[in-house]
């Protein structure tokens, strides 16, 4: 028998490739990704707030408008983006392209740190507090581990409330680690349960809820403030100047009800043909929302009297106007329809984020375990990460020595970081503009909708509102710019650690 004396493959030759992104999001897929990361547990609380800085229906209404032509104005400027850069990461890639890897790194800093874990740690607790009110041992006053203070303000406790958003936080990690098509089956299931939920709040509203008191009482006087605070001393929406900066005021809730409409980017290498489908889910789900938000609000107007809206229990907006249709079974149906939402909500913002910080890894500025895909090709160590921090930030919590009452870190850290988010939105339009001197010649399947009209309406209308915040809202705007200036250190750290001196991303 003659012995084989042909050449052994060298052992590289046997190494499997490492894997990449399956393309498993179909436009339907990303829909939903946008809408069940956009519609949470907000719809049905912050109109209390909003109505209390305004204190008119048809004002009401104007605000939740102006948000909603905002939010359009930036989808479909983002499309443009998008379709250009299909790949994972998104805003960080946008702005690291458009201007500079540091401003990528500093959205993606925000993002890990507060934006998006801060976010999946308030709506998985939104998620525990409505369960309480099925499962009456699910409290945040509850306590396994009573609060621990490590100062006058500020400690940590470990409540029932606690643990059921914990928990929720780590199944949906562990649901999104197994694959796409887990997380993708997850949300598409709660995302169509929640807007079918959302749809019938609205219809029970307009069609049993209807009040000819409340209607008579919100519109008869519709454009006249009543009941409200003072934005600044002498200074409420009274007055023409009042109003105006009570609609930017008060945007920090439709717009953090309406925000993260744009994460579907971040998972651009994981959806089928993105150059037409992810422009397409962003107008098409943004759209959706933005109906059904002012259909929302409509039919708490004409449910509810103003200031029955201002002075909801809890800011309950929506169990207010269920409760006045069913007494006794309002608050458990309204109970159930949130919790289904904020499944649908933490789901995607789980399944996005994770995407953002593989791409970061990849270019040396995050974890390096995080730039590998495991044998589901997802980001298997970005998710932990993400999902070990967001648990973490459930923990910490507030307390205020003359009321005797405990709030949580996270909440304070969305206020701050509101304006900072709205300071990269701006960016990442304005990249629009500086990409289109920059690679004049790049493929652009799809141009931004009303160029250069509407998306410098989009910078114009943002610009107002922070304006407006820094100047009347210091101190809940001013630390969110600490947040992100305190990632400059950090990205300069990481990039000499990466053993060279080019910035990561630079050209040579």
């Amino acid at each position: 028998m003659p012995l084989d004396t042909s050449p052994t493959p060298p052992a590289s030759a046997t190494i499997s490739p490492p894997p990449t992104f399956a393309r498993g999001l179909g436009l339907f897929d990303s829909v939903m990704v946008v809408v069940g990361v956009m519609i949470g547990s907000g719809i049905f609380i912050v109109s209390a707030d909003m109505a209390r800085q305004i204190g008119s229906a048809n004002w009401l209404l104007v605000a939740w408008a102006f948000a909603g032509v905002l939010t359009i104005a930036g989808a479909l400027s983002y499309g443009e983006l998008a379709a250009m850069m299909p790949r994972a990461g998104g805003m960080y890639v946008y702005l690291r392209e458009a201007f500079s890897p540091l401003w990528g790194f500093l959205y993606g800093w925000t993002l890990c740190t507060v934006i998006q874990t801060g976010t999946i740690a308030a709506v998985s607790i939104a998620f525990a507090r409505f369960s309480g009110v099925l499962f009456p041992w699910v409290s945040e006053s509850h306590y396994l581990i009573a609060p621990i203070h490590v100062s006058r303000g500020y400690g940590f406790s470990l409540s029932t409330a606690q643990v059921v958003a914990i928990f929720l936080i780590a199944i949906l990690t562990w649901t999104n680690s197994r694959g796409l098509q887990y997380g993708k089956v997850v949300q598409n299931v709660f995302t169509v349960a929640k807007t079918a939920a959302l749809l019938g709040l609205i219809v029970l509203g307009l069609a049993w809820g209807w009040n000819s008191a409340a209607v008579r009482d919100n519109f008869s006087h519709g454009w006249t403030a009543r009941g409200i605070p003072s934005i600044a001393h002498g200074l409420d929406a009274t007055s023409a100047f009042g109003l105006f900066l009570a609609i930017c005021v008060a945007q920090t809730g439709s717009l953090f009800a309406a925000d993260s409409w744009h994460d579907i980017t971040f998972t651009a290498g994981e959806v089928r043909d993105p150059k037409r489908n992810l422009p397409l889910s962003l107008g098409i789900g943004t759209a959706i929302v933005i109906t059904l938000y002012l259909l929302a609000n409509f039919a708490y107007l004409v449910t509810l009297p103003l200031s029955a809206i201002q002075h909801a229990p809890a800011d309950r907006v929506a169990t207010a106007m269920l409760q006045t249709m069913f007494p006794v079974l309002g608050a458990g149906l309204m109970a159930g329809a949130i919790m289904v939402s904020t499944i649908g909500t933490v789901n995607a913002l789980t399944l996005a984020g994770a995407r953002t910080y593989y791409a970061m890894a990849r270019d040396g500025l995050f974890f390096p375990s995080a730039g590998r895909l495991n044998e589901a090709r997802v980001p298997a160590h970005a998710l932990l990460i993400q999902g070990l921090w967001a648990a973490f930030l459930v923990l910490p919590r507030t307390y205020d020595a003359s009321t005797r009452a405990y709030g949580n870190l996270y909440s304070n850290l969305l206020d701050y970081i509101i304006s900072a988010a709205l300071i990269f939105y701006i960016l990442t339009i304005a990249g629009i503009f500086r990409l289109r001197v920059k690679k004049p010649d790049a493929e652009r399947p799809y141009r931004a909708f009303g160029y250069p009209w509407l998306p410098s309406l989009y910078i114009l209308g943002a610009a107002m509102i922070l304006s407006a915040l820094f100047t009347y809202r210091a101190s809940t705007t001013w630390p969110g710019l600490v947040i992100v200036i305190a990632g400059i250190p950090v990205y300069y750290l990481l990039a000499r650690s990466a053993g060279d001196r080019r910035i990561p991303g630079e050209s040579p």
